[in-house]
């Protein structure tokens, strides 16, 4: 075909492509708002609040599981990109407690507390599920190996923490914000504090169960 029939074809479509990426992350944020406040609101809502139509939101997410899927995979992406950083530290205890103030700070857990069990993980998340659980393992054990973190601690006492801080919500957001870094600077406190806590740690796996379909 001649070029310039061709031109306007060429260039329409990173328009749409363009639309479609800001489509999707206002459906992910919206997503994120609705979910977050009612893990059973309908994926309407969804639409109504990202201001896009059903249709657009079904051609991307063709149901409410599938996104919920992608949410929390998001998030877990999110979780890992802070913990590599996090390991490019030389100072392993300064690297966890950045790491720990990042992932409070992005609200990642959130997705946990509220939407565990909401969705079945697929396969496609495994690889990033293994990560997490790997690079979760490096940063404790690099803290143990620069001397504060308290031998007592494990990898999954970590996510204890940033659920803690997570389950705090205020109607204010930056209030929400201000008073989850104050209760984590409590918890890294005890983090590093001297004296045997109660009780095992949490086991491998022994929070499994929660992302079993309710």
């Amino acid at each position: 075909m001649p070029k310039t029939s061709d031109a306007p074809a060429h260039k329409g479509l990173p328009g749409r492509k363009a639309q479609a990426a800001r489509n999707d992350g206002l459906i992910l944020e919206a997503a994120r708002a609705v979910f977050l406040a009612d893990a059973n609101a309908p994926i309407a809502a969804v639409a109504e609040r990202a201001g896009v139509g059903i249709s657009a939101l079904y051609r991307r997410y063709p149901s409410k599981e599938v996104l919920l899927r992608t949410l929390c995979h998001e998030g877990l992406r999110r979780y890992n990109a802070e913990a590599d950083a996090a390991l490019e530290d030389s100072d392993g205890w300064r690297g966890l407690v950045g790491f720990l103030e990042r992932v409070v700070d992005a609200d990642v857990h959130s997705l946990t507390v509220h939407l565990a069990g909401t969705f079945t993980p697929d396969e496609s998340m495994l690889p990033d599920i293994m990560h997490s659980g790997e690079v979760t393992e490096e940063l404790v054990r690099r803290a143990h190996a620069s001397g504060p973190l308290r031998s007592d601690v494990n990898a999954n006492d970590l996510g204890l923490v940033l659920e803690s801080c997570a389950a705090i919500t205020m109607p204010d957001q930056a209030r929400t914000a201000e008073l989850r870094r104050r209760v984590l600077a409590m918890l890294i406190a005890g983090l590093s504090a001297d004296g045997a806590l109660p009780g095992p740690p949490p086991g491998a796996g022994e929070f499994a169960w929660r992302w079993q379909p309710r």
